[in-house]
């Protein structure tokens, strides 16, 4: 998978956030984008996921050198970020149901396996809106790293995690990672320091 980035741009009003980005991301490599807290790190990867729309510019998807029109690119890509929230009014295992609707499980994975990769045996059947905030955080990882997508897409990972979760998030990026066309938005080094590949949204000003 190739997502490639064209004299993309956007704004908001007349301000521009970020302008003239022209990037190339690639299967089997890890990209972290960086950037201080409002510099425009959350507004790109919308753009590269195609939830938002550029100002300018072009973002194109291939694989294996055939072009997906971007209608079509949601099947490909697994987005964990605060700005999704899970349907609280769901249990656990309803929100899984759900969400493999869309999504397809990594070989070797269902809903009992993810359950177990979660902990969450015995909150299976509990509604989400009862579920501490490092436990939606859990819960989004989990779904975003188990579902069979060519892009993993990750804002804040470790947001809502003591220091435990950020240990599991360590351990679900040494499992499910090695395959994908991982982007990671952060300005915490823990939570990209895997990465090959750094991009500052703040040089494209």
């Amino acid at each position: 998978m190739k997502i490639i980035l064209e004299h993309i741009g956007r704004r908001f009003n007349r301000e521009w956030i970020f302008k003239n980005v022209n990037y190339i991301f690639e299967s089997g490599k890890s990209y972290a984008i960086l950037g201080a807290n409002g510099s425009g790190k959350s507004t790109l990867l919308q753009v590269i996921s195609g939830s938002l729309t550029s100002s300018e510019g072009e973002v194109k998807f291939s694989t294996n050198g055939v072009h997906i029109d971007i209608e079509n690119i949601f099947p490909e890509l697994a987005l964990a970020a605060p700005y999704l929230d899970l349907i609280e009014e769901f249990s656990l295992n309803e929100h899984i149901d759900f969400h493999f609707q869309f999504k397809k499980y990594r070989e070797g994975y269902d809903k009992a396996s993810l359950i177990a990769l979660l902990n969450l045996l015995h909150s299976e059947h509990k509604s989400l809106k009862n579920f501490s905030s490092g436990m939606k955080q859990r819960v989004k990882l989990a779904l975003a790293f188990c579902s069979d997508t060519k892009v993993l897409l990750l804002d804040e990972p470790t947001s809502n995690l003591d220091q435990q979760g950020v240990e599991w998030y360590r351990s679900l990026i040494s499992r499910f990672s090695t395959d994908r066309l991982v982007i990671i938005c952060s300005n915490q080094e823990h939570e990209y320091s895997f990465c090959t590949e750094r991009i500052n949204v703040e040089d494209y000003k």
